[in-house]
């Protein structure tokens, strides 16, 4: 939502400063130089980008009017380890098994409906704790296999930003292009009254400043927002890295879950005795 609002500031800051100046509005209506410009960086993430790519990119978008992980979010998935990690010391691995084989059916990630949403949150923690349940795996094996699928989420996660960083670079360019085009028209009424000149040389200027203005001021600014937020969600897949590894190392639950609990951001991470009181709250409904 954040990032709406200063796209609508960054819109609002040039455009009334370009009015305070006392420039004339309607000269920057200029639909030819719009779907140039426009058309043309479209045409180029089609032309560069897989559709996989394409539909990560619409979705991380949407992603943008809401929010990241959230200190209750980190909260809740300390308490739902915790609930697992008791569940093994009380059932065994085997007790575990029917929660990760039929996730929909289990009655603890019931209790997490936002947890069951993510469904790469969801994959990541079953196909791990499938992995230790069948054991025979060191730790630092399984370490390893854990780096590897975040390396490889990561990778695709990354990719929308770094196609929206492309295209920032693209539009200045683009934006010369339309303005090329529009001097070229210009040339072919050299001709006329000088008052149909200038107007025509102005529309060809928009061009340049548009792809300026959407590059740094537009494109580039939602790349860095969805970096941002991939490294805020990576975050909270290696919380739960931490958790399931100090349990599989043989820890009690309450230190494994302060392993994950210390791998949470400062600004997002709870206190110890917070996370304390939530998880002897949860064992009490248990």
């Amino acid at each position: 939502m954040f990032a709406i609002v200063g796209v609508i500031i960054v819109f609002a800051s040039v455009i009334g400063g370009y009015i305070m100046h006392h420039g004339q509005l309607l000269v920057l209506y200029q639909p030819s130089e719009y779907l140039i410009i426009g058309g043309a960086a479209i045409g180029i993430l089609l032309v560069a980008n897989p559709l996989a790519v394409i539909k990560r990119l619409i979705s991380q978008l949407i992603g943008m009017l809401g929010s990241g992980p959230s200190r209750q979010d980190f909260n809740e998935l300390l308490v739902m380890m915790y609930e697992f990690f008791v569940l093994s010391k009380q059932s065994g691995l085997m007790g575990l098994e029917s929660h990760f084989e039929n996730p929909d059916s289990s009655a603890i990630l019931k209790r997490y409906p936002k947890f069951m949403k993510n469904h790469h949150a969801l994959s990541f923690m079953s196909d791990t704790m499938k992995v230790i349940i069948m054991g025979g795996v060191p730790a630092y094996d399984l370490e390893d296999l854990m780096d590897k699928d975040l390396e490889v989420h990561h990778k695709e996660a990354s990719q929308p930003a770094a196609a929206l960083a492309r295209i920032a670079d693209a539009l200045p360019g683009l934006g010369i292009v339309a303005a090329v085009l529009g001097v070229v028209i210009t040339m072919g009424s050299i001709g006329g009254p000088a008052a149909e000149i200038g107007m025509k040389v102005a529309a060809a200027l928009v061009g340049t400043f548009l792809g300026i203005l959407l590059a740094y001021g537009v494109v580039a600014p939602i790349g860095v927002n969805i970096e941002n937020r991939n490294e805020a969600d990576f975050e909270y897949f290696r919380v739960m890295k931490q958790g399931m590894l100090g349990f599989y190392k043989g820890f009690p639950p309450v230190i494994a879950v302060e392993f994950a609990r210390r791998s949470i951001p400062g600004d997002l991470r709870p206190g110890f005795q917070e996370t304390e009181d939530a998880c002897r709250e949860a064992k009490k409904k248990n």
